[in-house]
C-alpha cells in the first residue's frame, strides 16, 4: 500500500517490483517487473549463492519535475538481498510540479535486506518527496542507510529554494520501531539553526532494524568517527540509528561504511564486503 497517491504531473512514473526467495542455499531473484525507466539488469554473486546483489539502474541518471519512482522489494524468508545504486542520485530543478519517491521493502523471516544505495543530491530548486517503508517479520534484519546532498557544493551551489518532504517508517513484527517524518524547505532558517542541520551540506542517517545490539557493538560504533563532521549512533529497542551531519558525501559514505562493516557480522552473521560497483 503507498503511503499516498501518486503526484499527478507531467513526467516519467516509473515502478520495480521485485521479489527474492531461498532456495536450497541460494537466494535468487524469483520475481522482476518493471515499468518505465526503473530496472534491474541481472542477479550478482560477489559473495556466492547465498547473497543475492542488485543493481538498481535508472537510465535518466536523474530525477525531473514530475517523475515519480516506485520501488517494491519482497524478501522472502531465509533470503539474503543486498541492494545499492551505480552512482549517486539526482533532483533537479522544477519549475511547480512535484517529485516523488517511494520504497517499500518487506523482509521475511530470517532474512536479511541491505539498502546500500550511493548518495542523493538535491539540486537547488527541487521540489521532492521521499516515502520509505519497511516491514520486518521475527527473525528478519534491515540494515540501509540514505545521504542527502543539499545543493551541489562542489559547484558552490546551495539549497537556496525548492522543498524536500521526507516519511520514513519501521515496523518489526508488527510493532512500529522507529517514524519519522520533516519537511526542509530550500533556503530556511532550519539549513543552518543548531537543531537543524547547522549549516551542513550533507546529512544522513543509518538504520540497523530486527536484532537487539549489545554494549560492546554501540561502544565500538561509537568510537569510530567520521573524517569530516558531527556523528551519533542512538540505541533503541530493535533498532540502531546513526546520524551524520557535514559538508561532504564521501565522508558521510565513508563513516557509514565503516559502521556496516561491525554491524553486518554483528547482526547478519558475514563479512561486509562493500559493492564493486561503488569503485567504478
Amino acid at each position: 500500500m503507498l503511503l499516498h497517491e501518486p503526484v499527478v504531473a507531467r513526467g516519467w512514473h516509473a515502478r520495480l517490483d521485485l521479489e527474492y526467495a531461498r532456495r536450497d542455499q541460494a537466494t535468487i531473484l524469483a520475481s522482476r517487473r518493471h515499468s518505465g525507466p526503473l530496472l534491474v539488469q541481472k542477479a550478482l554473486y560477489p559473495e556466492g549463492a547465498q547473497v543475492c546483489q542488485s543493481i538498481l539502474v535508472h537510465p535518466p541518471g536523474g530525477i525531473a519535475g514530475g517523475d515519480a519512482l516506485d520501488l517494491n522489494c519482497r524478501v522472502g524468508a531465509d533470503a539474503r538481498v543486498q541492494l545499492t545504486t551505480p552512482g549517486a542520485g539526482k533532483w533537479y530543478r522544477s519549475e511547480g510540479s512535484e517529485s516523488a519517491q517511494r520504497l517499500r521493502f518487506e523482509v521475511g523471516s530470517r532474512a536479511v535486506c541491505e539498502w546500500l544505495p550511493q548518495e542523493t543530491i538535491l539540486f537547488d530548486g527541487a521540489r521532492a518527496t521521499m516515502e520509505t517503508e519497511i516491514d520486518i517479520a521475527a527473525g528478519g534484519r534491515f540494515l540501509g542507510w540514505e545521504v542527502l546532498c543539499f545543493g551541489r557544493t562542489a559547484a558552490g551551489e546551495r539549497f537556496r529554494s525548492g522543498q524536500l518532504r521526507m516519511r520514513s517508517r519501521v515496523a518489526v513484527d508488527g510493532r512500529v520501531a522507529w517514524l519519522e517524518r520533516g519537511t526542509i524547505a530550500g533556503g530556511a532558517p532550519l539549513l543552518d539553526a543548531a537543531p537543524g542541520l547547522g549549516g551542513h551540506a550533507v546529512s544522513g542517517v543509518l538504520l540497523a532494524a530486527g536484532a537487539e545490539a549489545d554494549a560492546d557493538l554501540i561502544g565500538a560504533m561509537r568510537r569510530v568517527q567520521p573524517r569530516a563532521g558531527d556523528c551519533g549512533v542512538t540505541r533503541l529497542p530493535g533498532l540502531v540509528v546513526a546520524r551524520y551531519l557535514g559538508p561532504a558525501a564521501e565522508a558521510a559514505r565513508n563513516y557509514f561504511t565503516r559502521l556496516w562493516s561491525l554491524l553486518r557480522p554483528a547482526l547478519a552473521g558475514r563479512e561486509a564486503v562493500p559493492p564493486r560497483i561503488w569503485n567504478t
